[in-house]
């Protein structure tokens, strides 16, 4: 009980300082509807602007600024690109609407901004063929993956790389997909090219080399930091968990 007068206590307090500050009221349905995290929320962007000014606030500040307002950076894409059709505008539009999922609308942006000189440009190129997979259009995305490496042999993007060997794999070319995952294992950043390998390596009937990548990967994970544990915990949970049915 003393527990949950305290809260209600600070809630109240906060509400004060929102007003009294002239804050955006939306942090008063923050505070009250998520008691705990929206207390956080508010004391760590707006109370303590010294924190706010640094790298680290900042980084919170667009962090919480999601829950706040979620659609916040595709509403500013938008605005952008409605005020000024340009090549820049609109891929940046592209990629918010991908990270809503709006992947065909997407990938009609992406598609208009391939002319010209951008006619090959593997950005844009990287940018359709995710927007593609979204769509589950295997075989194109295929095919703007290799359009993308025969007009830009020297792009190199690991990102780009484990998508092409997701692709081969949702369309069934296993050998070829495990040959991809097996290069990007030797060096693709965190672990989630090695979970796809190992997840891979089990339905192809190959349990002990799936058992030696997820053991790598639990391992790697332990010996790491936790700012690792907690860029990949979504791998890493994975690997754990999958250890146990191999």
């Amino acid at each position: 009980m003393p527990f949950l007068i305290l809260s209600i206590l600070i809630q109240v307090a906060l509400v004060v300082h929102i007003f009294k500050t002239g804050r955006n009221t939306i942090w008063i349905w923050v505070v009250i509807m998520l008691p705990m995290v929206g207390t956080i929320a508010y004391f760590v962007v707006e109370v303590l602007p010294e924190i706010g000014a640094s790298r680290t606030g900042r980084k919170a500040r667009r962090r919480i600024g999601g829950i706040v307002n979620p659609n916040q950076e595709i509403k500013k894409a938008a605005f952008d690109y409605s005020i000024s059709d340009t090549q820049e505008n609109s891929i940046a539009l592209a990629e918010e609407m991908i990270k809503k999922e709006m992947y065909g609308e997407a990938g009609a942006l992406f598609k208009r901004c391939l002319k010209g000189i951008y006619e090959h440009d593997p950005v844009i190129l990287f940018g359709l063929a995710r927007a593609e997979f979204g769509q589950h259009r295997y075989d194109e995305v295929k095919q703007i993956l290799d359009r993308l490496i025969e007009h830009n042999p020297n792009y190199k993007n690991a990102d780009a790389h484990l998508l092409y060997a997701r692709t081969l794999e949702r369309l069934g070319d296993v050998q070829a997909a495990l040959h991809e995952y097996s290069v990007l294992d030797t060096y693709f950043s965190g672990p989630e090219a090695t979970y796809r390998y190992a997840q891979l390596l089990k339905n192809s009937g190959d349990m002990r080399k799936a058992q030696e990548l997820l053991e790598k990967i639990v391992f790697q994970a332990s010996r790491s930091s936790r700012h690792y544990n907690d860029l990949y915990k979504k791998w890493i949970k994975l690997a754990r968990s999958e250890m146990k049915s191999v």
